[in-house]
C-alpha cells in the first residue's frame, strides 16, 4: 500500500505539543507585551544555558544574525570573508551587503564540512593577489553536523582572523563533547520552521561569551540605539525576535531534546537499511549531529534523479541541499575569482535529502527504507 510521506510534518508536532504551544502564546496574548516582552529573556537564557554561551541575543532571523556580527566588526568594501562553497546563500549573501567579498572554500567529499586544507589556499592566494585584506572566516555546522572547531580556531589564531559560527542548520549538535554555541566568538542561530528547533515563522539568535560583543548586538538589533530608545549610537537594524516566536520557541524547547534523540534513532535506522550503491552520511568524528538534514550520495545526476522520481511515485518525498554550489550561482560569479572548487561542484548532482523529523513513526521510516532499495534494484516498492 502506497503511503504519503511528509518531509516536514510540522502539523503533527503541534499537535503533540499543543498543550504547551497554547500556554505559552495565551500568555503572550494576556500581556500583549508583541515586542520585547518577557518571552525574549526567558529564551535568551534557555538559549544561551543549551548552547553553554555567556549570552544569548534574539533577533528576526539567522540572516540579520549573520548579518550583524559582520557590522560588529565594521567589516566592508576591501575584506574578504571565508566561507565554504557548499551552504545556504545566507552566509554568502551578507558579506556582500556590506560591500565585502565572499571568499569561497571547498568542503570534504565525506562530511561536507570545510576543508582546512583548500581554506589555507584559499587564503594564501588571497594574499598573494592583494586586493583584499583577509578579516573573518564563518564555519557553518552544515546539515546538523559540526565544523572541524579545534582546527578552524587555531588557524584563525594563526593568522590574526576573526571567526565566526553559522549554526543554523545545528543547534543541539556537539562536538567533542560540548554542544555547539561557543566554538568561536559569535554563533548564529536560525529558528526557520523547517530547523531542528524551529518557530512558527521567521526567527534566530546570536550565542556569545563576549558581554561587549553581546551589548553590541543588542543595540544592532534596536536601531542602534544606546542606553535610552532615542540615543542613537549607530546605524543598526529593525531586527528583533517577535514575543509570540519566543513563545513558540520556549514551548518546541521543552520538547527539544526528546526530538534529537528520535532524529539520531531515524538515522541510525537510515544508516542500517541503506541499500548498496547509495552512501550514507559520514559522521564527524567525535561528534554528536542533530540531524537537521539527512543527506545520502549517489553515483551521479542520473541515477539520482531516477531514484529520486521512485521515492515521489510511491509517496516519499526527497530534496536535493544543494543543486548548485554558491560560487557558480548567477548571484555570487562577479565576486568570485574563478578558482576551482572541484568537491562542492560535484556534490551538487549527487546529493539527495530524505526525511529526517521526530513525527516520523518506525513504519514509515522503514517503509522509506524499503523504498529506497527498491528504487535501487529497479523493482516497484
Amino acid at each position: 500500500m502506497t503511503k504519503s510521506i511528509a518531509f516536514l510534518d510540522l502539523p503533527r508536532q503541534q499537535a503533540r505539543l499543543g498543550a504547551a504551544l497554547k500556554r505559552r502564546v495565551d500568555a503572550v496574548f494576556e500581556h500583549c507585551c508583541f515586542v520585547m516582552g518577557p518571552e525574549i529573556v526567558e529564551l535568551e537564557q534557555k538559549l544561551a544555558e543549551f548552547g553553554g554561551a555567556q549570552e544569548a541575543i534574539g533577533v528576526s532571523s539567522g540572516t540579520d544574525a549573520l548579518l550583524m556580527i559582520l557590522m560588529a566588526e565594521n567589516i566592508g568594501p576591501g575584506d574578504a570573508v571565508f566561507l565554504p562553497a557548499f551552504t545556504y546563500t545566507a552566509t554568502a549573501e551578507v558579506v556582500l551587503l556590506l560591500g565585502a567579498v565572499p571568499v569561497f572554500v571547498d568542503v570534504t567529499p565525506d562530511t561536507f564540512q570545510i576543508d582546512l586544507v583548500s581554506l589555507r589556499k584559499r587564503l594564501a592566494d588571497t594574499k598573494q593577489a592583494g586586493r583584499l585584506t583577509p578579516r573573518a572566516i564563518i564555519g557553518v555546522d552544515l546539515f546538523g553536523q559540526s565544523a572541524p572547531w579545534d582546527e578552524l580556531n587555531a588557524f584563525a589564531a594563526e593568522e590574526s582572523l576573526l571567526l565566526f559560527a553559522d549554526c543554523a542548520q545545528s543547534f543541539g549538535a556537539s562536538y567533542k563533547g560540548r554542544r555547539l554555541g561557543h566554538e568561536a566568538l559569535a554563533t548564529t542561530l536560525s529558528f526557520f520552521p523547517s530547523k531542528p528547533l524551529g518557530g512558527y515563522g521567521d526567527g534566530g539568535a546570536i550565542l556569545t561569551n563576549d558581554a561587549e560583543r553581546a551589548a553590541l548586538y543588542r543595540s544592532l538589533r534596536s536601531h542602534g540605539e544606546g542606553k535610552t530608545r532615542y540615543a542613537v549610537e549607530r546605524i543598526g537594524l529593525n531586527a528583533r525576535l517577535d514575543t509570540l516566536q519566543a513563545a513558540v520557541l520556549l514551548a518546541k524547547l521543552e520538547a527539544f531534546p526528546e526530538e534529537l534523540e528520535r532524529r539520531d534513532a531515524i538515522a541510525t535506522a537510515y544508516d542500517r537499511g541503506m541499500p548498496q550503491g547509495i552512501t550514507a552520511p559520514a559522521r564527524v568524528a567525535d561528534s554528536a549531529s542533530a540531524w537537521a538534514v539527512y543527506n545520502v550520495l549517489l553515483a551521479g545526476a542520473e541515477q539520482r534523479d531516477a531514484v529520486q522520481a521512485a521515492l515521489k511515485a510511491v509517496g516519499v518525498p526527497t530534496a536535493v541541499y544543494y543543486p548548485k554550489p554558491l560560487h557558480h550561482q548567477p548571484a555570487y560569479q562577479a565576486a568570485h575569482d574563478g578558482a576551482a572548487l572541484p568537491v562542492a561542484e560535484s556534490l551538487g548532482s549527487r546529493v539527495l535529502a530524505l526525511p529526517i523529523h521526530p513525527e516520523l513513526t518506525d513504519d514509515e521510516v522503514e517503509y522509506i527504507i524499503s523504498a529506497l532499495n527498491a528504487a535501487m534494484t529497479g523493482l516497484p516498492a
